[in-house]
């Protein structure tokens, strides 16, 4: 076996611009590869940092309540009324028992208790249909990273304060410390001060979501206690299916993963990822090709060669042992080259964390550049390459080849 290899390195080193050249076309291969998967990877944890990273990961919403039944009036007619909305909002109470149980679960990095509903925003004359969020003052940022998309003023919600995203605010002309009316959809109105403007990027929250103190959101929506919903964060997002049936169980609420309500946005990441299999397959074939392709020509060129080899004893398992060991370092030579280069040439990205909200950067991911898995799926490809070559060099007859 060790002769074997020491004959396929004096072959290799005996044509060395050819060698060279083969090591250059298989190493391109691998850089493909591994800046396909990083590339691919990246985009990936890209989207769901701009998109299920500004999501909760687990909702509990509070269940609506139907309208109450007053009196049937007769076999033909039911009619229906339903009591004041104060009554019959929807609300999860006693949360201030049950958070602190989800807060404790493992995975679980943070709650976001919230009271939403739908209101107006009015400055004169004009007056434009928002939705009206209440968060936890220190709890702004838990689940969209309302601090990071700050552009004027501050995330921090107090009593009196308003959060407007900025095309909100370019549409009805409106500035920092600006004093607004918000009437919610219970008819009760607040005089509250601009104290922070944002900017997602998005068309529907920048235009439409107005952000409040919870304090503010219950005495708009009539609500002394409890609240409408219970968002949760996740250190790893795609733990959600595994962890609300935990929630569920332990709270008796409805827990609901993010993954119910983004079932396109899944789908979208798999068919990604499938392309990214296929473009990597793609550059896996062109080394086997490529391998193949020159040990068959090898094998045509040292024809007297093998059947001197042949002559003298050597077995056919003994020549295929040659050209498959040819074809193995090849693979390991230009695996090892092209890894180092797309290493090289990654690093020059920005990094994983270009990726958060309120991040600029391309969507490459160094980390999952799957550098190992090229360089043994590139030598296992070029070995497969080189079974063919080996096979035929191991069938020549050895008077036949040495005539030649």
């Amino acid at each position: 076996m060790l002769y074997a290899i020491k004959i396929a390195t004096r072959y290799l080193t005996a044509s060395k611009a050819q060698t060279a050249l083969l090591v250059f076309g298989v190493a391109i291969g691998v850089f493909i590869f591994i800046f396909m998967s990083a590339l691919i990877g990246g985009l990936a944890e890209f989207i769901m940092a701009r998109t299920a990273g500004d999501m909760a990961h687990i909702t509990i919403q509070a269940e609506a309540v139907d309208p109450a039944l007053l009196s049937p009036a007769d076999a033909h007619r039911v009619l229906l009324a339903q009591e004041p909305a104060s009554q019959t909002a929807a609300i999860l109470k006693d949360t201030a028992a049950f958070i602190p149980l989800i807060e404790s679960l493992p995975g679980v990095i943070g709650t976001s208790p919230q009271i939403n509903g739908s209101g107006f925003l009015t400055r004169g004359a004009q007056v434009t249909q928002v939705s009206i969020n209440g968060l936890e003052p220190g709890k702004e940022s838990v689940i969209a990273n309302l601090a990071g998309y700050i552009t004027q003023g501050t995330a921090n919600l107090g009593a009196g304060g308003v959060l407007l995203g900025k095309t909100l605010t370019q549409d009805m002309n409106l500035r920092l410390g600006q004093t607004v009316r918000v009437q919610s959809s219970y008819g009760i109105e607040a005089l509250l001060t601009i104290t922070g403007i944002y900017e997602m990027g998005s068309g529907g929250p920048d235009r439409r979501q107005a952000y409040v103190s919870l304090a503010t959101a219950r005495t708009l929506f009539k609500m002394p206690q409890g609240v409408t919903r219970i968002e949760i964060k996740l250190a790893d997002l795609y733990t959600a299916d595994a962890l609300a049936p935990r929630i569920k169980a332990l709270t008796g609420l409805d827990a609901k993963s993010w993954t119910e309500q983004a079932a396109q946005l899944l789908e979208a990441l798999q068919a990604q990822a499938q392309t990214g299999y296929i473009l990597k397959a793609f550059a896996l074939l062109t080394i086997i090709i490529g391998v193949a392709s020159a040990l068959l020509l090898s094998t045509y060129r040292r024809r007297p060669e093998i059947g001197i080899m042949r002559a003298m004893g050597a077995g056919r398992w003994f020549v295929m042992v040659v050209f498959v060991s040819q074809g193995a370092l090849i693979g390991l030579m230009g695996g090892l080259f092209g890894a180092a280069a797309g290493y090289g040439v990654l690093l020059a990205f920005p990094g994983r964390d270009s990726f958060a909200p309120g991040q600029n950067g391309l969507p490459i991911d160094i980390a999952q550049g799957a550098y190992g898995l090229a360089i043994v799926l590139t030598t296992l490809g070029a070995i497969a390459a080189s079974i063919l070559p080996a096979r035929a060099a191991a069938r020549l007859d050895p008077v036949t080849a040495i005539g030649q």
